[in-house]
């Protein structure tokens, strides 16, 4: 996971201001292979959005 989490921060931290736990949830979610991640920060939403996780309406 934390190499996951190491990937997204690399990827998407300097263009998207992305805070640490939010970057180690999503990453959680990829290594546990989820369709579909529950929030309500609209900028973990972007980062989800593009890691291609759904985000439930």
């Amino acid at each position: 996971m934390l190499d996951e989490a190491t990937r997204l921060s690399g990827t998407h931290t300097l263009t998207g201001g992305h805070r640490g736990f939010d970057i180690l949830h999503v990453a959680a979610a990829l290594v546990l292979r989820a369709d579909e991640f529950l929030t309500f920060d609209l900028n973990q939403k972007r980062l989800v959005e593009a890691e291609g996780l759904t985000v439930p309406v």
